[in-house]
């Protein structure tokens, strides 16, 4: 969720009962990463409209640090965390708070990670009803059963690059898939959930991605399809094998695909790119001419401590030798430069290089950074930078409205969720709520809700006509009183 190298830029632009366990034949609850299917939809639930750190909170409980989101495991609400150096899955009560169990994930070396405002917690984790699986950028992929019992473990060893792992495994037909895109050895594999065994891995040419991957059912088969800097791209899911790509993808992208009404849908944005009016990366020239003291050429971190890389230099550093160079920074340009930035929709069917046969349209405002798009009530709805909405027709591209600022000023990490014809928007530095109705003509506000007045950068689950929140001091539960 994360952009190793285009994060530089979000520093010059300014993360009741047992209705999750399911029936024979009924989805989850609310399973994994935006929940079902990765759809960011609960629409039999009916959670308030009016919520705030005063209205509607059924409970509310201390977490530790963590940027991932909660899920729906049985009578429980799971998480991951980072507490005292330590990495764990705990699970809470969902009738109450109160903590149920925690297991700690043991990690050898911490993965680097954003200090400012990431966490090597990121990941969501995912579960099927019977198992929990939680991965760590940090050391592997690890699997309970609903009790807390380690079952077993995948390890690894800790990911690279400067921002931490974004992307959260999913869970399929009996297998575990993990996308993991780092400067070197990116993959994607898949792990018998029965027994933690490789089913399969293929390597991938994307260097940094922090996207989630979703399960896109079409006739030819189950895929998984996960985005990338480059290339959005389609695989079995019983083999692993690449069916098809698209070209043309943001750079180090950070938002996740959704499929919906038998097409799949994408939106996503990273600054830099040679198209970008709004931003463009500074030269190396104009980096010596702020910060090198001593005139010979690179930046230390002491040099960049005095400029807007001071949060950023790690994971621009790419060789941690305490020096950022002209090459290191050129790298960082090319990289952004080959972004492209869009919002498009893919029919079923193709086979090899799709980019010209099966995408049904393509457009390029409004779109999302961090947060995923939703589409809900024959809507692709996105959320920019600055409280901006915009709807497409998702069959057909239209522009039903475009950038109307309508929410809470700021940015926004957490992907939008949708109940009961709303749909749910919390801002990053506050936690502001703001509800949108969903199928409207226009951005049609149903409620602006007080600020939580902590940063919300997890997005929210659904379940018992509940809204669960997690904001990085607290797990709120907000349901009608």
């Amino acid at each position: 969720m994360r952009t190793s190298i285009a994060f530089v830029a979000v520093g010059l632009f300014a993360v009741l009962g047992h209705a999750g366990e399911g029936h024979a034949g009924e989805p989850l609850a609310w399973p994994q990463f935006r929940g079902p299917g990765g759809s960011g939809v609960a629409d039999g639930q009916k959670p308030p409209v009016e919520l705030g750190p005063g209205k509607n909170v059924k409970w509310k409980v201390p977490v530790p640090n963590g940027l991932s989101s909660p899920i729906v495991a049985g009578d429980k609400l799971v998480i991951t965390a980072f507490d005292n150096g330590k990495l764990y899955t705990i699970a809470y009560h969902r009738a109450s708070g109160k903590e149920a169990w925690r297991q700690e994930a043991p990690a050898k070396k911490i993965e680097p990670y954003f200090k400012k405002g990431g966490s090597p917690a990121q990941p969501t984790p995912a579960t099927d009803g019977e198992r929990i699986v939680s991965y760590f950028g940090s050391c592997g992929v690890f699997c309970y059963d609903l009790s807390g019992k380690e079952l077993w473990k995948h390890e690894m060893p800790a990911a690279t690059g400067g921002f931490g792992t974004g992307t959260s495994p999913i869970l399929a037909d009996g297998v575990v898939v993990v996308v993991q895109d780092e400067m070197k050895g990116s993959k994607i594999f898949a792990l018998n959930a029965a027994t933690g065994k490789v089913k399969w891995e293929k390597k991938r040419q994307s260097p940094l991605s922090y996207g989630t991957p979703v399960v896109w059912d079409t006739p030819a088969g189950k895929q998984a399809v996960a985005s990338g800097h480059g290339k959005l791209i389609g695989y079995d899911l019983k083999t692993g094998d690449e069916r098809w790509s698209v070209t043309g993808m943001p750079a180090g992208v950070c938002s996740s695909p959704v499929a919906a009404g038998g097409i799949l849908l994408f939106a996503g944005w990273s600054p830099g790119g040679p198209d970008e009016k709004e931003f463009q990366m500074p030269k190396f020239e104009f980096l010596l001419k702020d910060a090198d003291a001593n005139k010979d050429g690179v930046l230390t971190k002491e040099e960049a401590a005095k400029t807007f890389l001071a949060d950023f230099f790690d994971g621009n550093d790419l060789n941690s030798d305490g020096k950022l160079t002209r090459d290191e920074w050129d790298t960082t340009l090319k990289f952004m430069a080959e972004g492209k930035n869009s919002a498009f929709a893919l029919k079923p069917g193709g086979r090899g290089d799709v980019t010209t046969s099966h995408v049904l349209w393509k457009k390029t405002k409004g779109l999302p950074y961090i947060a995923s798009a939703i589409a809900y009530r024959g809507q692709y709805v996105m959320v920019r930078d600055g409280g901006l909405v915009t709807a497409y027709d998702p069959k057909t591209g239209k522009a039903i409205y475009l950038q109307q600022r309508v929410l809470a000023e700021g940015s926004y990490y957490a992907s939008p969720v949708a109940a009961n014809g709303h749909i749910y928007f919390a801002s990053l530095d506050d936690g502001a709520i703001t509800v949108l109705k969903a199928g409207s003509e226009k951005a049609e506000v149903a409620a602006v809700n007080s600020a939580l007045g902590e940063r919300v950068a997890a997005t929210p689950a659904i379940a018992d006509n509940t809204l669960y929140v997690r904001t990085d001091k607290h797990l709120y539960a907000f349901a009608e009183r």
